[in-house]
């Protein structure tokens, strides 16, 4: 019997407040079998969500039939309940109750019988290594702890069919592997079904089956040798002249659409995708020199591909001209410095003695996993936590004495993108452009400039909790960066985003630093610290490695990359803790 079955999906949504319409699924048929581990994927609002919950009996469709587990789903939903288990993006963890408390509780919501608890719990127990911490309350645990507490309360019986929406969205690259290795374990061991959505195209690559989505329809399925296959003879390596940070040549061959289809940083390098029309001689000649060396292709290789022909060039990467911002200063200048640097709260120590600078026009990445103490350091920075001892100046002014001057000369994206969803885009301009002191003409000239910078020309009367991902990250940029700060914080601004979303961001951070303007950004994608020129690695509250991602590798063991350096340094680490 084949897990999901469906033929020629239709779902649409009005938008709530408006007469307008949303085609979230179009003509969309595919089959899935049992015992697989398939992947769907695709940019913000393709349909994913849409496709799991209607797999899930959560929504009905308006055209089209759809069978899970060999049960039509519209006609007897609670039947297919009964039968599977949905992890949704936020699954609902209740914080006050401890990690045995949650579990309980989802296995009474279950009505799994008291006999068949304890053998499942000690599995579950063991395949999340939470069992030191069952007494915990769930809101003390850091993020990739919560989502795998969220996956065993999701498995607390055992179901035929497992539905995750993208469960590692916000984790950190170690908990991101231990997650991923308790999917294949299920899958491997129990033979479940496992349907996941996820950004991450490392990711998909693992699964049997990949589904491509792209504005409600099925733009390509199958194995992921055959969309890798899509960018076959296409992907080079190249290596950027002496001096020149990987991001810049990036940046140039992204500005160049009729060779270059996609360009990204590798480990110090430029990976990227030529048009197929395309010779090797207009390449050469675009990279001016640069030694360059052709490379298997990826997942994310034949994704892109795929991706920029829907496009079709009409969203061509921003130009240079989009950071709108230019800061004068000396380019050595240090803008942030801190020394010794301690928070705590209660007993705790989040942050433990950390000290390093930033120099004016840097990127400077602050990375570790969930829980390390990074986002503690990042709100110290912006002047939104008072530190407990240590020295912390930025843009010239002490944080300790003088937060409130120091908060007007930085702007800030937080993850969540701290927008009023019920406000269009121009009522949050106007808001956060006066919370910055903008007024009058100074204030009209400044929004003008955003919505074109951010190509948000014709949102301005859009509510702006209503629009796509994409625009939502372009809007916050657009209201951080009204006030033309010098230093812009940005807080995991990528999380759950689409690799082409990515690329627009980071073309749009590059052309900021290159006018001058500090950055420092949390991340936990990996492959986004090789646009940074330092980086920092932080545990537990310390600082374990400081450097260029190249420094950092080789401190790795000349890890291949970052996601493998990260993982090196951090392990290390907390074996030296254990055994201490």
């Amino acid at each position: 019997m084949p897990a999901l079955v469906g033929h020629g999906l239709h779902k649409r949504f009005e938008l709530k407040g408006t007469k307008r319409t949303v085609q979230a699924l179009a003509d969309v048929s595919l089959d899935i079998p049992a015992g697989t581990l398939s992947a769907l994927v695709g940019p913000d609002g393709a349909g994913k969500t849409t496709l799991l919950r209607l797999a899930a009996g959560l929504m009905r469709a308006d055209q089209g039939t759809l069978q899970v587990l060999g049960i039509d789903v519209a006609a007897d939903p609670q039947a297919v309940q009964d039968r599977i288990s949905y992890m949704p993006q936020r699954f609902g963890l209740y914080e006050d109750l401890s990690v045995q408390e949650n579990l309980d509780l989802y296995a009474d919501l279950h009505g799994v019988p008291k006999k068949e608890r304890t053998e499942r719990y000690a599995r579950l127990m063991e395949m999340t290594d939470l069992g030191r911490f069952t007494a915990r309350p769930a809101g003390k645990l850091s993020g990739g702890m919560k989502q795998k507490l969220g996956l065993a309360c999701t498995l607390v019986r055992s179901p035929e069919l497992l539905l995750l929406d993208e469960p590692t969205v916000g984790v950190d690259p170690l908990s991101r592997r231990e997650l991923w290795e308790i999917v294949r374990q299920l899958v491997d061991d129990e033979r479940l079904s496992v349907i996941v959505s996820t950004a991450y195209l490392d990711e998909a690559e693992r699964c049997s089956r990949v589904f491509v989505l792209h504005e409600g329809r099925l733009l390509a399925r199958g194995a992921p040798q055959a969309l890798r296959d899509r960018a076959r003879d296409l992907c080079f390596i190249a290596k950027p002249p002496q001096g020149m940070p990987a991001r810049t040549l990036q940046a140039k061959l992204l500005d160049a659409p009729a060779t270059i289809i996609d360009a990204v940083p590798q480990g110090g390098e430029v990976r990227l995708i030529r048009q197929p029309a395309a010779d090797t001689d207009a390449l050469a000649a675009l990279l001016g020199g640069a030694p360059c060396e052709p490379v298997p292709a990826r997942l994310e290789d034949g994704f892109m591909v795929l991706l920029r022909a829907q496009q079709q060039q009409k969203s061509a990467a921003p130009s240079a001209k989009a950071a709108g911002v230019t800061v004068s200063g000396d380019a050595d200048e240090t803008v942030i410095e801190v020394k010794e640097l301690v928070r705590t709260f209660g007993d705790f120590t989040a942050v433990a003695s950390t000290s390093f600078s930033v120099r004016r026009g840097e990127i400077f990445g602050l990375l570790g996993p969930n829980g390390a103490g990074k986002t503690t350091t990042f709100r110290m920075l912006c002047g939104l936590l008072p530190a407990s001892s240590g020295f912390l100046q930025v843009a010239g002014v002490n944080l300790r004495h003088a937060r409130a001057q120091a908060r007007a000369r930085i702007g800030y994206v937080s993850q969540k993108f701290a927008l009023y969803g019920n406000l269009t885009v121009q009522e949050n301009l106007e808001f956060f452009g006066g919370a910055y002191g903008l007024r009058g003409a100074r204030l009209r000239e400044r929004m003008q400039a955003v919505l074109e910078q951010f190509e948000l020309r014709g949102q301005e009367q859009s509510a702006s909790g209503l629009l796509p991902g994409g625009f939502k990250q372009r809007l916050a940029m657009a209201t951080g960066l009204l006030h033309e700060p010098e230093i812009l914080f940005l807080d995991e601004p990528t999380s759950g985003t689409d690799p082409l979303a990515r690329r627009e961001f980071w073309r749009r951070i590059t052309a900021l630093a290159e006018a001058g303007v500090t950055v420092i950004i949390t991340t936990h994608f990996m492959e986004e610290a090789e646009y940074c020129d330092r980086i920092v690695i932080q545990d537990a509250g310390r600082l374990l490695a400081i450097g260029t991602p190249q420094e950092v590798r080789q401190q790795a063991g000349r890890a291949p990359d970052m996601e493998e350096a990260f993982i090196g340094i951090v392990t290390q680490s907390r074996e030296r803790r254990a055994a201490a």
